[in-house]
């Protein structure tokens, strides 16, 4: 009798690893998950700067407020203000003067595109959370599922 791996078993093994390896990043990026259904109508004065491309504004909700940038005549970008950097200190950017970039000036000083919420200054490694959007020509729906 010889002891040794069976075909069957490195199969699984093999197959196991792969599903591990191929998983998904936390689409949370270290922030805490909270739900998000928010609808505002973009005709509506308050929300004025968002009636052009490349208009941006503030919103209450998300972790931390959400930061709404229009980047077409129906593409809108919602990103959560809460900086992943050390996520647990509760730390919000802010819009910098170029208008493109949100800063965490209160405590690591990360910086982020408030177009898709990606990194341009560290030491934050994960990108701002983003949530889903849709429109309708009127309506802006933002929400997580």
């Amino acid at each position: 009798m010889r002891f040794g791996i069976s075909p069957s078993l490195l199969v699984f093994a093999g197959a196991l690893s792969l599903q591990l390896g191929c998983r998904k990043p936390s689409s949370s990026g270290g922030v805490p998950p909270v739900q998000v259904d928010i609808a505002i109508n973009i005709n509506n004065p308050a929300y004025a700067d968002l009636a052009v491309t490349g208009g941006w504004l503030y919103l209450s909700g998300g972790s931390q407020g959400i930061i709404v940038y229009r980047s077409g005549p129906s593409d809108f970008t919602a990103l959560d203000r809460h900086c992943p950097y050390q996520s647990q200190n509760l730390c919000k950017v802010v819009v910098d003067s170029s208008q493109v970039i949100a800063r965490d000036t209160a405590c690591c000083g990360s910086a982020f595109l408030i177009n898709d919420g990606s990194v341009v200054q560290g030491p934050a490694a994960l990108n701002l959370q983003r949530y889903s959007t849709s429109f309708n020509g009127s309506i802006l729906r933002i929400y997580n599922n």
